[in-house]
């Protein structure tokens, strides 16, 4: 099977990374890629966010996959482009990748499948603005209605700060929606949807601030760890029972089948889980951990995705353990990041590349905000975490950054869930 990649960050190298292991294929591309993904596939320039380029390409390069990886292609509409030019397909159509690319449906999609979130508003007008700021609080969570690479989010206690972020988005042309704060730890859960059925795939928790200790600002995810050694038994069936289905058929009740990975971002919450957010494709760094504890072949199941088969297919296998990602960002990310640095170390087992690129004298640069995934496998979390930052430490960037604390309250059984009574400290 010939499997064309869309993407070029650390998701699409894990993507890669997995595909190469899977007997079924025979010839793997990435479009456009970066220095690390041309290790392991063809590299082709594309639009990303031309879906008539994007077909055009799995065309003329004779793809029997297209694995379409960042969300800019899938909400402009290139699954749909890919599906028309006869090719198949894994992401789902422009109309079902709403749930991503507006809030404003999500919520709709959701209440209308009594699906338990946070209670929200939508602001358009500035002058509307203090007012529904008033109903919120004390702690105010402010999203950009679009789409916005995971920094479009300001969590705060701080009421200017708060409305400081809802005023720079109306300025620049783009709704507001408040929400009510969730409390509780959160959880990033993957699944498998060919329209009607639901696969999941292991739990995860990233890690959004930029600093130690949740601090700082919200970025595109600094790191990742699965599984999660606290979550309360059953969880995974309930928040498939109660959240991702009730949502897949409501979708499908629309005309809006969904089709590929949906990405449910949940708070688990004294009252059971709560949804933050869905995303339409998978999530990163997340990614990198879940696909680096997959045994089944990862190239089947996004065909089966695609096709519509996934009830056929046999139950998930997965490798024991635990893995963990840390990233390794650029200086001055997640604000404007520098650009051009060599890297060293970059070419080691376990280092997924995202923002690099390769200079015509061969050298490794950073290329982007995220420039690194760093991933380590153990049979528990301490040993993930000590082979993670190991491999980390043997990376150089200049003027680079990454947290320290990547699965630590989870190793050291700190997490709890809200009127859980549940032993959560790791054996």
């Amino acid at each position: 099977m010939r499997v064309l990649v869309i993407g070029s960050g650390a998701r699409e190298h894990a993507l890669l990374l997995a595909a190469s292991h899977d007997p079924a294929v025979t010839a793997l591309a990435c479009a456009p890629g970066n220095a690390g993904t041309a290790a392991l596939a063809e590299q082709l320039g594309v639009d990303v966010a031309d879906p008539a380029a994007v077909a055009e390409l799995a065309r003329s390069w004779r793809a029997d996959l297209v694995v379409i990886g960042p969300e800019v292609p899938l909400v402009a509409g290139a699954a749909d482009a890919v599906r028309k030019a006869g090719i198949a397909c894994f992401g789902p159509s422009a109309a079902a990748a709403r749930i991503e690319g507006s809030k404003a449906f999500a919520k709709d999609v959701m209440s209308a499948a009594k699906v338990p979130t946070a209670r929200s508003e939508i602001v358009d007008n500035p002058a509307k603005l203090d007012e529904a700021l008033g109903r919120f609080g004390p702690t105010w969570v402010v999203k950009d209605d679009g789409l916005a690479a995971g920094k479009g989010v300001v969590v705060t206690r701080d009421f200017d700060t708060a409305r400081a972020h809802a005023m720079k988005l109306l300025d620049g042309g783009h709704p507001v929606l408040l929400e009510s704060f969730l409390d509780g730890p959160e959880v990033s859960l993957f699944c498998l949807v060919d329209g009607r059925t639901v696969v999941p795939l292991l739990p995860a928790q990233d890690f959004k601030r930029v600093g130690d200790g949740d601090t700082g600002p919200n970025t595109g995810g600094m790191g990742a760890y699965t599984p999660l050694p606290w979550a309360p038994e059953g969880l995974v069936d309930d928040i498939v029972r109660d959240v991702v289905q009730p949502v897949v058929d409501e979708l499908a009740a629309r005309d809006a089948e969904f089709s590929g990975l949906l990405y449910a971002g949940l708070a688990i919450t004294s009252d059971g889980p709560q949804v933050i957010e869905f995303n339409c494709r998978f999530g990163d760094p997340e990614t990198q951990a879940v696909l680096a504890l997959l045994a089944t072949p990862l190239v089947r199941l996004l065909h089966a995705t695609a096709t519509g088969t996934l009830a056929e297919q046999p139950p998930l296998e997965w490798h024991p353990g635990s893995a963990v990602t840390v990233v390794i960002a650029a200086d001055g990310y997640p604000g404007v990041p520098r650009a051009g640095d060599v890297i060293t170390g970059a070419e080691a087992e376990g280092v997924l590349h995202a923002g690099t690129r390769r200079r015509d004298d061969g050298a490794v640069v950073s290329h982007g905000g995220r420039v690194l995934a760093v991933v380590g496998v153990g049979e528990d979390l301490d040993a993930a975490r000590a082979q993670a930052y190991e491999r980390v430490g043997k990376v150089h960037l200049s003027g680079s950054h990454h947290r320290t604390d990547i699965a630590l309250k989870a190793a050291r059984g700190e997490i709890t869930v809200p009127g859980a009574s549940v032993d959560h400290n790791p054996s």
